[in-house]
């Protein structure tokens, strides 16, 4: 079977002329396109090599050189007479540069045997090392003995890698005097560094910012400004070689206006109990003293705190954490008086006007008492020297609270202070509108009762306890201030207030102490007059059966149930230029612990010598300096732990 062939299509020949053709168009296309490319590419390799040059030197400058920041010395804080109050001393420590480093196990090992590092020093240099940059130094120990960083630089050759060197660290001569006062500085934790948007200075080893007080507050002015090591390093971060050092620059001194012999006598004095002191000069508003006792180191905190050290302060309940100066409320007690007496004088109460004490005084259903009476008729000077609580009751009640409260608070109840730190407390001085603004009811007649001899709903802080004398001294709106910076300023006269009502309650301050009131046995050995006020203020109710019975003593009760033990004052009363208040927490009467003191520090601004004696007898009563008794404790504290024991509590609740 013959099958048919099909026909297919023929294509066209293709001739050398049309390849010819076709090749040259493409060989035209890819070498336009090859021209093309290689503009480009030499446009950009001209555009990086000239107009991008500087740039790309500094971005190569950058990779080989590097910068290790110096941490740069702190501004110091001194008083008024340039004594450092905070200051820095050389810090021999030991840092690890892992580049430089060589069998780091056998340097490790060494390390912790020349500087006894702890177990858990051990396991932080091993973690802080995986972490680090090969130029980046890491921390080994700080704050040693000259004895371990001459150890280590003798080693130094046997022990690549590691960099003792001398840094300065934040000093506080005068130890827990000035804890409130000046606060501490401490490592910068990670929310202080993300609020610094990551500066990496807050991360150099060694580098310690304020953490409470002015030295918080203050904090910009005292830094100063960070130094530089310029290091070459390879492209993997390899130390090559130390090129120049740019040195830091220190940060501003700040003056204060606290004398810091009176705040260390001060601080000494208070003893074992938990007391606050301020002391002002009055002319020109300068706070002498800040006391609050007990206080922290704030040396322990600058070389770090032990875990012991910690949990001995926050279970201390005399609350060595708590600037008692100005985050301190408590109840004026008596010592409101002279200032009551003024907002009486003012709203036309007649001083001779007389009331008859008889020790206890009914107002409806309530009985009011008088714990120094009975004094039988008694006017309104007696009144302040005694400390007559029937005399306030019956005549505040005369007055008026409205003719009270905005006087109080012209002399500094409830009022808030400029001055550097953190927070402060500034309490209540109540009135009919702030009582149905905070517990939504009416003022009432044993309200004004209360408040007449500083207790109820009243609140002051002892700084405003010392202004309030300083501006019953001046007749002026003496403000306090702590930095010295320029003149001392010019304070306006209290408004509508007679200096002859003032000096008349500044006569009946001075018989508290010199004129047989409740501190006569208090009056200074000095020809210089102490003038004051003492106060009580309670801290628990007393029932009406207790007081059938008997009213307890401060001695029989809990330390924290005892009444405050208050005392202001100023002297020389014949010429007042300090004014000054004295808080003892649950010290008892006014007379009995803080009247004492207010004795002996007034006595040292007119005789130091006479002073410094009673106080060298006193501190050996104690058990030695304060740093001796802190340091006892400690130990006490220490072993106590040691056996599984409840530490014993503080011994100084006099």
């Amino acid at each position: 079977m013959i099958g048919r062939r099909r026909n297919r299509p023929t294509s066209p020949a293709v001739t050398e002329l049309a390849q010819a053709t076709s090749f040259s168009r493409r060989a035209i296309f890819l070498g336009v396109a090859q021209a093309g490319v290689a503009g480009l590419l030499a446009g950009r390799m001209g555009y990086i090599a000239i107009a991008q040059n500087q740039r790309y030197r500094e971005m190569a400058e950058d990779n080989r050189v590097q910068e290790r920041l110096i941490p740069p010395r702190r501004g110091w804080i001194v008083d008024r007479h340039g004594r450092p109050l905070a200051a820095n001393r050389s810090d021999f420590r030991v840092d690890l540069i892992p580049d430089r480093l060589e069998d780091k196990e056998r340097v490790i090992a060494e390390l912790a045997r020349i500087l006894d590092l702890t177990p858990d020093a051990l396991a932080q240099l091993r973690e802080d090392l995986a972490n680090a940059a090969g130029f980046q130094p890491v921390p080994v120990a700080e704050n040693l003995s000259f004895e371990k960083y001459a150890a280590i630089t003798l080693r130094q050759p046997e022990l690549p890698g590691v960099a003792p060197m001398r840094a300065f660290a934040r000093f506080y001569p005068e130890g827990a005097a000035v804890g409130h006062l000046v606060g501490y500085v401490g490592t910068p934790n990670r929310e202080e560094y993300e609020a610094e948007n990551r500066n990496p200075l807050l991360i150099a080893p060694g580098f310690k910012i304020g953490k409470n007080g002015m030295e918080k507050v203050e904090e910009q002015r005292l830094r100063g400004r960070p130094g530089a090591a310029r290091i070459e390093v390879t492209a993997r971060g390899r130390l090559v070689r130390e090129l120049t050092t740019r040195p830091d620059v220190s940060g501003a001194p700040l003056r204060t206006t606290i004398d810091a012999e009176l705040q260390s006598f001060v601080a000494r004095r208070c003893g074992e109990q938990s007391a606050a002191v301020a002391v002002i000069d009055v002319p020109s508003g300068d706070i002498l003293c800040f006391v609050s006792m007990p206080s922290y180191d704030p040396n322990s905190f600058s070389d770090g705190i032990s875990h012991a050290e910690w949990n001995m302060m926050a279970q201390d309940e005399r609350h060595p954490m708590i600037n008692k100066v100005l985050q301190g409320l408590y109840p004026p007690g008596s010592t409101s008086k002279p200032m009551t007496a003024v907002a009486l004088l003012k709203a036309g109460i007649d001083p001779e006007q007389r009331v008859n004490c008889q020790r206890a005084w009914r107002l409806g259903n309530a009985v009011f008492h008088c714990s120094g009476g009975p004094h039988g008729p008694i006017a309104m000077h007696q009144a302040i020297a005694k400390s007559c609580d029937i005399y306030f009751y019956q005549m505040a009640l005369q007055a008026g609270v409205q003719n009270i409260s905005p006087v109080a608070r012209q002399f500094g109840m409830g009022e808030r202070f400029d001055l550097p730190f953190p927070s402060q407390r500034y309490g209540t001085w109540p009135d009919p509108e702030w009582l149905q603004r905070r517990f939504h009811r009416e003022w009432q007649s044993y309200d004004t009762v209360n408040m007449s001899i500083g207790q109820g709903y009243v609140l002051v802080n002892p700084l405003q306890q010392a202004v309030m004398v300083s501006r019953i001294v001046s007749g002026r709106k003496v403000m306090p201030r702590i930095i010295a910076e320029g003149p001392a300023p010019a304070f306006d006269p209290l408004e509508g207030i007679d200096e002859g009502h003032l000096a008349f309650v500044r006569a009946a301050m001075t018989d508290v102490v010199n004129g047989g009131g409740t501190a006569s046995r208090f009056r200074l050995p000095v020809p210089e007059m102490m003038a004051g006020k003492t106060g009580t203020a309670q801290v628990r109710r007393i029932s009406m059966a207790e007081r059938a019975s008997g009213v307890r003593s401060n001695a029989s009760l809990a330390w924290r149930m005892r009444d405050h033990s208050w005392f202001v004052c100023f002297a020389p009363a014949q010429a007042p230029r300090y004014a000054a208040c004295f808080l003892v927490e649950h010290g008892g009467f006014g007379a009995s612990a803080a009247a004492p003191m207010a004795r002996d520090v007034m006595t040292y601004l007119f005789d130091k010598d006479r002073a410094m004696a009673t106080l060298a007898a006193m501190e050996q009563q104690w058990g030695g300096t304060i740093e001796q008794r802190m340091e006892a404790r400690a130990r006490t504290w220490a072993a106590a732990a040691a056996a599984g024991e409840s530490p014993p509590a503080p011994t100084g609740h006099l």
